[in-house]
């Protein structure tokens, strides 16, 4: 490797020390209901974040809540000997995508049937402290 790429290489690992990344595959909520609860925390504080997910009534919010706590604990790790309250972490990011369709059949009047179509999602936080 030459040295412009070690540099570029060091300076990109460098700048991603202060992120951390968490995702939840295959959940089974409609993407639609899980959106609702990621635009509540989208950009906000973490623990912020965290106090309106636990009282939130919804329940994907406890699935999420769960996801964030997981995106903590990995930027822990990755930052040892480090603190996450002294660290300012914030949501910098939070994807909702649709994931696989269960395809299910409901009888129908007249012989007929109607197709249900019981969706999921895939949820990715990425979580990022705030240089002061």
């Amino acid at each position: 490797m030459g040295a412009r790429k070690r540099i570029a290489a060091e300076a990109r690992k460098e700048a991603l020390k202060s992120t951390a990344i968490a995702s939840l595959k295959n959940c089974p909520t409609s993407p639609r209901k899980m959106r609702l609860i990621a635009d509540t925390v989208r950009g906000k504080n973490v623990f912020e974040a965290l106090n309106v997910l636990r009282f939130s009534p919804r329940e994907a919010s406890i699935r999420l809540e769960k996801l964030l706590l997981s995106a903590i604990a990995n930027w822990e790790a990755k930052n040892e000997g480090q603190r996450p309250e002294e660290a300012n972490l914030f949501v910098r990011e939070i994807k909702v995508d649709s994931a696989r369709m269960l395809k299910r059949l409901q009888p129908a009047p007249q012989g007929r049937a109607h197709r249900i179509r019981k969706r999921s999602n895939h949820v990715t936080i990425i979580v990022d402290s705030a240089k002061n």
